[in-house]
C-alpha cells in the first residue's frame, strides 16, 4: 500500500532539518508522499517540491496555522494549498508577527524570573539557517536556555518554563479555528484539525465540520491508541476524513521530536480525497 506522513516541520519553522532532508527521510521510511506543514509559513514548500521531483516522492504543499479558543492553542493543518497565493502569504505574515511578539514576551518573562537571556541569544542559533518568511518558535527559545546552561534539555525547558501553565508561558490573542479553516479553503486547500487529543475540546470537531473542515488528524505521535480510535470514530461520525502525521520536528540532542517521519502514516488514497474537499478563491 502506498502511504503518506501528513505532518512534518522543517527549518522554515521549528524543525531542525531542511525540506530536502525531510523528503529524503520520507523516502528512506518507504513512504510515497509527505506533507510539509510548517507553523504559519510556507517557506519550506518550494524546496521540498523540487526534492520530491528529484526523488520521486509526492510532496503535499501544506501549512499549520496557529489559532486559539479561550486561551487554548488549537492548530489547523492546510493541505494542497495554493502556497504562492498573495492573500495567504499576507495572512501568514500577520500570524508570524503575533508569534514574534509572543517570543519577545516569553523572553521578558524569563528575564523577570532572573534568567539572563535576550532575543539575540535566541537568534544566535538560527541566524545561519533562517530565511525571510521563516518562523521562530518556543523550541528556539528552549535551545537558547540549553546553551546558556539554565536547563539540561529542551524537554526540561518546556517542563519548567515554556509549556502551557508553566512559569514563562505566554499565549497572545490569535485567530479562531474557524477563521483558519476559511483561510485554507480560500487558498484552495483542505483543512484538517491537528492532534485533537492535545486539546480535549471534542466539540470543536462538530463545530468546524459545519465550517468546511475536511478531516481530523486522528493518528498522531502524541495520541494514545485509545485516543486514535476515539478520534477516528468521531471523525467518521461527522463525515470527515481521517489523517495521520508524525509531527516530525527533527532531532535535538539526539532526541527526535515528536516522532520519526513515517511513524504515523495513512494511505495515499486520503490525498485524493483531500483534493475533493479543497476550497477555492470563489469562497472569498
Amino acid at each position: 500500500m502506498l502511504e503518506a506522513d501528513l505532518h512534518t516541520h522543517t527549518i522554515a519553522s521549528d524543525g531542525t532539518g531542511t525540506p530536502t532532508h525531510n523528503v529524503r527521510l520520507a523516502l528512506d521510511a518507504g513512504l510515497s508522499a509527505v506533507a510539509i506543514t510548517d507553523h504559519d509559513t510556507v517557506g519550506g514548500v518550494e524546496e521540498a517540491l523540487e526534492a520530491g521531483r528529484e526523488l520521486g516522492i509526492t510532496v503535499v504543499p501544506g501549512v499549520e496555522i496557529s489559532t486559539a479558543v479561550d486561551g487554548c492553542d488549537i492548530h489547523v493543518l492546510g493541505y494542497w494549498i495554493e502556497w504562492r497565493d498573495p492573500l495567504l502569504l499576507e495572512r501568514l505574515e500577520q500570524l508570524r508577527r503575533v508569534r514574534d511578539r509572543r517570543n519577545e514576551l516569553i523572553v521578558e518573562r524569563l528575564q523577570s524570573l532572573g534568567l539572563r537571556i535576550d532575543m539575540e541569544d535566541v537568534y544566535e542559533s538560527v541566524r545561519h539557517v533562517k530565511r525571510r518568511g521563516d518562523t521562530i518558535g518556543r523550541p528556539h527559545i528552549a535551545d537558547a536556555l540549553v546553551r546558556k546552561g539554565y536547563v539540561a534539555s529542551m524537554a526540561e525547558a518546556f517542563d519548567r518554563y515554556l509549556a502551557a501553565g508553566k512559569a514563562a508561558h505566554i499565549n497572545p490573542p490569535r485567530i479562531a479555528p474557524a477563521e483558519a479553516v476559511q483561510w485554507i479553503r480560500e487558498a484552495g486547500g483542505a483543512a484538517v484539525l491537528a492532534h485533537p487529543g492535545l486539546y480535549g475540546r471534542d466539540e470543536l470537531i462538530a463545530e468546524l465540520a459545519q465550517q468546511g473542515l475536511a478531516g481530523v488528524e486522528a493518528y498522531h505521535a502524541d495520541h494514545t491508541p485509545e485516543q486514535e480510535k476515539h478520534y477516528a470514530e468521531l471523525a467518521a461520525s461527522h463525515g470527515l476524513l481521517v489523517t495521520a502525521g508524525s509531527d516530525y520536528h527533527g532531532e535535538r540532542g539526539g532526541v527526535v521530536f515528536h516522532a520519526p517521519i513515517g511513524s504515523r502514516r495513512v494511505s495515499t488514497d486520503v490525498l485524493e480525497q483531500l483534493k475533493l474537499r479543497q476550497g477555492g478563491r470563489n469562497e472569498r
